[in-house]
């Protein structure tokens, strides 16, 4: 057992935004010190919703624009392994025969997949199995490695326990082979949209991306919905319902009591105060963009990383696909 393993991913999604970043980005760095970390491009996980669409040749692109980010932020293949999940199809093995001892009832009371549906707007009966299967597929990209932790914040934990329940019934019918995923708390702000009243979405066109341009930046900030009592200059402000003041937290923490001040007492307007967040957020990711246009000169290198990253998985995936076989008394 992996005991120091740790598995996470993301779906192809193009370049990432403030929500991306502190949701789990962010953090990734961090453990890649303490951990022994895997990160994947879950780019078979994105068919479960994109197969057939027009979105499916953007994939590859948006895998690329993804990595750079990744890169740009300070995940390094030196410390972690960096792949695409298609490029290991151990997970897609693993998956169909975890799927042999997973009850179908199990899967279909799965919270996450009823709102899926909800999202759809389809009838069940026309949904694919890929989609109804993911809880096995994600249970498979974890244990491949034996890794035994998984990065989540406070409100994924139930979604670890599918895959929980899942280990114990492979365990019981074939031996002890896996260990329990077992949820590794992290602790990241909510990062609303521009909005200000949903998480921050690509699909809400509510974002701003960590890639963007300075001037990019400040024009995305220009548009952030504010304090919606406060209609004139002289009126004040009320921070604890501001979005923009929620993010000065981070970007310009160091200001906060003074922002405070002048937007309760009026001494500054919604303009000037988003003038000063867009200036926080660019001074922040500043080297990150800096880093991110210098490996944009280096395609050939992303490809690399990527390609020894999955060779790297697939010789812990390999081990454990023989040792499973074994197992279920396959040849």
């Amino acid at each position: 057992m992996a005991e120091n393993r740790i598995l996470s991913g993301m779906r192809p999604s193009g370049r990432l935004h403030l929500g991306n970043y502190f949701g789990a980005l962010k953090n990734w760095v961090k453990l890649q010190d303490e951990y022994e970390c895997m990160y994947m491009v879950a780019d078979v996980h994105a068919l479960t919703t994109l197969a057939g669409s027009d979105q499916v040749s953007t994939i590859a692109n948006d895998t690329h624009e993804m990595v750079l980010d990744w890169l740009a932020a300070g995940l390094n293949p030196e410390k972690c392994v960096l792949f695409i999940q298609s490029q290991v199809p151990e997970h897609l093995i693993l998956s169909s025969l975890l799927s042999m001892s997973t009850p179908l009832g199990w899967l279909l009371r799965v919270p996450t997949f009823k709102e899926r549906v909800r999202q759809l707007g389809e009838d069940e009966e026309h949904l694919p199995y890929g989609l109804v299967g993911y809880p096995v597929l994600q249970t498979a990209d974890v244990i491949v490695y034996k890794a035994n932790k998984v990065p989540v914040g406070i409100d994924q934990v139930p979604h670890i326990e599918i895959s929980r329940e899942i280990v114990r019934r492979f365990n019981r019918l074939y031996g002890e082979t896996f260990p329990e995923p077992q949820p590794l708390l992290t602790d990241s702000p909510m990062i609303y949209g521009t909005d200000g009243e949903s998480k921050m979405s690509k699909s809400l066109n509510n974002h701003v991306e960590l890639a963007a341009s300075e001037e990019q930046t400040s024009s995305k900030v220009r548009t952030m919905v504010t304090d919606p009592q406060r209609l004139r200059l002289t009126d004040p402000g009320r921070p604890e319902v501001c979005n923009v003041y929620s993010l000065q937290k981070i970007f310009n923490n160091s200001q906060i009591s003074n922002i405070h001040e002048l937007c309760t007492t009026a001494g500054i307007g919604c303009v000037a105060d988003k003038k000063n967040l867009s200036d926080g957020i660019n001074s922040f990711f500043k080297e990150f963009r800096e880093r991110r246009i210098k490996l944009e000169e280096k395609p050939e290198e992303i490809k690399e990383v990527l390609k020894a990253g999955a060779e790297k998985a697939r010789k812990i995936a390999t081990a454990t696909i023989e040792e499973v076989y074994s197992k279920m008394g396959l040849a």
